[in-house]
């Protein structure tokens, strides 16, 4: 597909006003795409688990204005108007108003809710940017009728891309691929794919528990942090052992083995953070809780012979991945022993999830 193919044609329907919802998850990488080229294209190619309990609910009310001038929409938060988001919002509109031309004949009242805490460290714009996506495009589903649903979770992916790379990972589930790689047929630097082969029992139900280890705004965001990427003395490895790395997770979802698995994502998750460390300018985004966390999850790995890892986003919080069947002994130890490491000791239990869900609009 090419970004063509994304442009509509004359619309069938004309549609004066409406209200839609939607909610998508957040998703957590295994193999991390850090870098980035124009228009949101990622150097290398990533595979996340979705989320099923962190995720956004967005409802989009629209009504159709008189004269077609600049966008016009309003954003609310827990029901709090937040003139704040409306800049990242009207980029992401001037983004991708080519693929939506609509957007500036309806005014726009979009407002958005998430089931984590708010500033807990969970990036809420993979969540975010995905449902409201999905909103606009049950808006243009309605105003050309007769799209399919591939062609609707494709377009949806890809809309969700121009507003937050990882974004394009949270229209489906469980495990999505997005960028071009030689490993999986049918990858795509444009949009999110869902991984066509084989995955082993253990890795169905698999949990995510995430410490919330430090709730403060970050140092570096993530989009200075990727374009750090350019001229980074190691990117060039980088980009090509993700490759690597995405060919060598394969046979490992295939066969179920978990020792490997975790080698490899913990593997992932310090290389993120070493091309941090390594940029010019250098951050650290890990906190000295960051550290005793990882360590007393290996400790107790090699303790008690559990199937207990780890994963980084671009923060100082920690992703506990596990088994469910592994759960009750290894959410006790979360419980005993990491929880004192996090913040209010809170943590959010979470796992695997398949994808948004379309909500039903009560008209009453």
């Amino acid at each position: 597909m090419t970004e063509q193919q994304f442009i509509p044609q004359v619309y069938t329907k004309d549609i004066t006003e409406g209200t839609v919802s939607w909610e998508s998850p957040s998703n957590i990488a295994l193999i991390k795409y850090w870098g980035k080229k124009k228009d949101q294209i990622p150097e290398n190619p990533s595979i996340s688990f979705t989320l099923n309990a962190c995720k956004t609910t967005t409802v989009l009310s629209y009504s159709k204005k008189e004269t077609t001038s600049d966008f016009d929409f309003k954003v609310y938060l827990d029901g709090e108007h937040k003139p704040d988001f409306q800049p990242k919002i009207k980029t992401f509109f001037e983004r991708v108003l080519v693929y939506l031309p609509f957007l500036k004949d309806y005014a726009f009242k979009i407002e958005t809710s998430n089931t984590f805490p708010h500033s807990s460290g969970i990036a809420s714009s993979a969540s975010g940017m995905s449902a409201l996506a999905l909103c606009l495009m049950s808006l243009e589903q309605q105003l050309q009728p007769g799209m399919t649903s591939e062609f609707f979770n494709q377009k949806a992916s890809f809309l969700s891309r121009l507003g937050s790379g990882s974004a394009c990972r949270s229209i489906e589930g469980d495990l999505i691929v997005w960028g071009e790689n030689e490993t999986v047929e049918g990858s795509s630097d444009l949009f999110g794919v869902k991984y066509p082969y084989a995955v082993h029992e253990n890795f169905k139900n698999y949990q995510d528990t995430i410490l919330l280890v430090d709730k403060g705004e970050k140092q570096v965001s993530s989009t200075v942090g990727h374009n750090l990427m350019h001229g980074h003395p190691f990117a060039a490895q980088r980009f090509a052992q993700a490759h690597e790395n995405l060919a060598s997770l394969k046979p490992i979802l295939e066969s179920g083995d978990l020792d490997a698995f975790i080698a490899l994502i913990e593997s992932e998750a310090l290389t993120l953070h070493a091309m941090m460390m390594t940029s010019m300018p250098y951050f650290i985004l890990m906190k000295p809780n960051t550290l005793e966390v990882i360590n007393k999850i290996w400790a107790f790995r090699k303790e008690t012979g559990l199937h207990i890892g780890f994963t980084l986003d671009a923060g100082a919080n920690v992703h506990v991945l596990y088994p469910k069947s592994e759960a009750e002994v290894i959410l006790k130890f979360i419980k005993t022993e990491l929880a004192s490491h996090c913040q209010n000791r809170q943590f959010i239990c979470d796992e695997i999830g398949f994808g948004a869900n379309q909500l039903i609009i009560n008209k009453d």
